[in-house]
């Protein structure tokens, strides 16, 4: 688990260093015609037949890379590669994660095109890390396999991009009456100038959102479960406790009992023993 959560990133940095990394984490909906949002294919090979394949790469795939990566992990899961199946399953995560997030599936990605540019970090970043102590972590969900593993990453992407237009709409009432000075903050970077929004801001827009980005967030994670298990099922259900060495000790499995009845209670973070900011 602690290596999942360091390498959880790992795609956003092979951003800086494969130039084909970037469009394997969002789609552009809009710009494949009216529509496209119900109209496109589930599958990758269809895809390629209605669409020249130079603009999918250019305009992103998400939802298809994310089958890819599904069945990179089977295969490992199959082979028996314990490393590939913690690499594999790492990355599928991320970018299940990415399908989820509202303006990973739109081409006005950042509120760009109307005048609300870094809403993109605002909700995807500043708003988990200043409410995250209210947030609900835990979820009663039981990994599922899927039979249709294509239809359920585009239902997500789907009900990402319907949030889209309510998502735009509550910054711009959290706007209403508010001076340049309290929405925004200025930073200088490099002697240039970058302006990002207040945490004023963000809790008035984070109220105004509900639990919109708490729900996607669960969403993500019981879909990335389904797809682990339905990857480890398509691969016979091989037995991977040999894997693991040299085993659990008793003191490993004393944390884990913690850990999981804290998650169950939804007590990670007051009890601080979520990973991601221990790691952090």
């Amino acid at each position: 688990m602690d290596s999942i959560v360091r390498h959880s990133v790992r795609p956003d940095l092979r951003r800086s260093q494969d130039p084909a990394e970037a469009s394997r984490h969002y789609i552009n909906l809009e710009l494949f015609g009216p529509g496209a949002v119900h109209r496109m294919p589930l599958q990758w090979e269809e895809a390629t037949r209605l669409y020249p394949k130079d603009s999918l790469l250019k305009y992103g795939y998400v939802p298809y890379y994310v089958i890819m990566m599904k069945d990179k992990l089977t295969h490992a899961f199959r082979q028996g590669l314990a490393d590939s199946v913690l690499f594999y399953a790492t990355d599928l995560a991320h970018y299940i994660a990415d399908a989820h997030v509202p303006l990973h599936t739109t081409s006005n990605y950042d509120g760009q095109l109307t005048g609300q540019r870094g809403l993109h970090s605002l909700w995807e970043s500043m708003i988990p890390e200043l409410e995250l102590t209210g947030y609900q972590l835990s979820s009663r969900h039981k990994a599922g396999y899927l039979l249709e593993p294509h239809k359920a990453i585009w239902d997500a992407v789907r009900h990402a991009h319907s949030l889209v237009p309510d998502l735009l709409e509550k910054e711009r009432q959290a706007s209403v009456g508010l001076a340049d000075a309290v929405k925004y903050r200025v930073q200088v970077r490099n002697g240039r100038e970058y302006r990002s929004y207040t945490k004023t801001f963000a809790k008035a827009y984070s109220r105004l959102l509900g639990n919109t980005v708490n729900d996607q967030l669960l969403r993500s994670a019981d879909l990335i479960a389904d797809f682990w298990y339905t990857c480890w099922v398509d691969a016979g259900k091989p037995d991977v406790s040999s894997w693991i060495v040299p085993g659990f000790s008793k003191a490993d499995k004393a944390a884990w009992k913690k850990e999981l009845k804290s998650f169950r209670k939804n007590r990670l973070v007051s009890r601080e023993l979520l990973r991601s900011t221990a790691i952090r």
